[in-house]
């Protein structure tokens, strides 16, 4: 009997394929991004390509902006557990940044707890260059986060687009070394007892950058470990679709599934001023060597599997395992971008599954 090779997945094999039709997406997902209008190739397209006039660029990235923090506004992130239940302690912290800018740290700790806990740094989504750091999926998150015994840390890096005028790399990144390097310095009266950065999407960018700008300037000793979920790091969303599928076939198959490379390549223009630092590794981490790699502290690395940024997320989890460090991936099946944060009323096993994930890391460090 003639045995047949499978039909390419997603876009690889059917380019009208979506989220919506593709046999791998989580059912309680799709049903959820269905209910927000997320589910089809059209959402938050642009109509022009990367060379287009720069104001073309920030009105498009600023009205996408817009629409996403309204549907992060209109989710529910309530998630009943046991293991959600202990109330949490709220406070503030005001730094003064590189540039002698203020940086916000919203800090979130488990109320009442006497005895030095690990620190999470927390670096949010937004491609780095949009979204308010205090928004309620951010918030919940941080929250959810303490509430697995670690003391939060939500920076307020400085996001690129901006309405004063536009703060490209390395604004936010030098702003996130800000925040680790004054944490570490004050740790005891922080009561904390490790550092670890974390972020999803563009955050995970800037918390791979972070550790990359330590190792290269001899401080990652500071930081005792990494987790990047669905991160945003290639900057290569206008490549050649040839270079696509040789080298991240994801960006191809996935096209489209909440995620499209035509909007992520003008968030990348706005991120690294235009082109200016296409290939710098600490603006686009995916094309770090591994000799920029050997010495980092352990890393986790989550990624999606119905992700357009999959690929590059398992190409830098395989590039730190190569240059030897103590590395951990993960693909999460049947999830979209950020599914497991901006999603976890729909799905609360997925949800719960990667928060305490990221504890059990933690801990092991």
């Amino acid at each position: 009997m003639a045995h047949y090779p499978p039909s390419a997945p997603g876009r690889l094999g059917d380019p009208t394929m979506s989220v919506s039709k593709d046999p791998r997406t989580h059912p309680k997902l799709l049903a959820a991004v269905q209910k927000e209008g997320m589910h089809e190739t059209t959402f938050l397209t642009p109509e022009f390509t990367p060379d287009a006039p720069k104001e073309s660029i920030i009105e498009f990235c600023s009205q996408a902006e817009k629409g996403i923090e309204e549907v992060y506004r209109n989710l529910d992130y309530t998630v009943t557990h046991p293991s959600l239940s202990r109330p949490i302690d709220e406070s503030e912290e005001r730094i003064v940044g590189p540039d002698g800018n203020e940086i916000k740290i919203l800090m979130y700790r488990p109320a009442g707890e006497a005895e030095p806990i690990p620190a999470l740094l927390y670096f949010h989504g937004g491609g780095m260059i949009m979204l308010r750091t205090d928004n309620p999926m951010h918030i919940a998150w941080s929250k959810a986060l303490a509430q697995t015994g670690l003391h939060v840390f939500l920076v307020d890096f400085r996001n690129a687009l901006h309405p004063g005028g536009l703060r490209p790399f390395p604004a936010g990144l030098n702003d996130c070394v800000a925040a680790v390097r004054w944490i570490r310095k004050h740790s005891a009266k922080l009561n904390i007892n490790k550092i670890v950065l974390h972020g999803e999407s563009g955050g995970g960018n800037l918390a791979l950058a972070t550790a990359l700008k330590a190792n290269s300037e001899g401080w990652q000793d500071e930081i005792d470990g990494v987790c990047a979920t669905d991160p945003y790091i290639s900057g290569a969303y206008n490549m050649p679709s040839e270079w696509k599928l040789r080298e991240l076939p994801s960006l191809v198959e996935l096209d489209g599934y909440l995620v499209m490379c035509s909007s992520s390549s003008l968030h990348a223009r706005i991120y690294d001023d235009f082109g200016k630092h296409a290939r710098d590794k600490l603006a686009w981490p995916y094309w770090a060597e591994e000799e920029d790699m050997r010495g980092l502290p352990p890393h986790l690395i989550v990624t999606a599997e119905l992700d357009p940024l999959r690929d590059e997320g398992n190409a830098y989890y395989r590039k730190l395992a190569r240059a030897g460090v103590s590395a951990v991936g993960r693909v999460s099946l049947g999830v979209v971008h950020s599914g497991e944060l901006f999603l976890r009323k729909a799905a609360p096993e997925i949800f719960l599954a990667h928060l305490w994930d990221i504890k059990a890391f933690v801990d092991r460090l």
